[in-house]
């Protein structure tokens, strides 16, 4: 799978999701623009001495990463507005797992284009907004190799 974050802002979340895509044999995908640069000390901190062995790749939007899919490549957007919960997406090997800025979420148009690929992660406390990005990856990471688990 790939684990896409559109434009991520903090390097501390990008580092500790590249140290479970590094655990999970995922490729890790940044599409925007960053708040860091992967060169920086503090993402490399976060994803441990584990960054060099990360697959990842940049890209300066998300039509030119969009190029880059195969057809049997499935789009699956994160989001606290989704309306079906994790458990109810399409997981497959050829999945992409979405993410938006710890700030501003996905961009805008994203949540009318890709309404019917969008979900969430339930919470059972009106006391949170929403769950920090990197724990929100790791969840939906163990959740689609557990649904692609058991299949086979």
């Amino acid at each position: 799978m790939k684990i896409v974050l559109v434009n991520p802002d903090i390097p501390w979340n990008a580092g500790n999701i590249g140290r479970t895509c590094v655990a999970t044999g995922n490729e890790l995908v940044f599409v925007g623009r960053l708040g860091f640069k992967i060169e920086d000390k503090e993402i490399r901190r976060s994803g441990l001495d584990y960054w060099q062995y990360l697959k990842y790749s940049v890209y300066t939007d998300f039509e030119e990463f969009l190029k880059t899919l195969s057809a049997d490549e499935n789009l699956i957007f994160f989001s606290s507005k989704g309306k079906k919960d994790l458990w109810q997406a399409p997981y497959s090997e050829k999945s992409c797992l979405i993410f938006g800025s710890e700030t501003k979420g996905l961009p805008l148009d994203f949540y009318h284009k890709y309404e019917d690929s969008l979900y969430k992660i339930p919470m059972f406390s009106d006391k949170v907004r929403s769950l920090n990005l990197s724990t929100s990856a790791g969840i939906a990471i163990y959740t689609a190799i557990g649904k692609i688990l058991s299949k086979r």
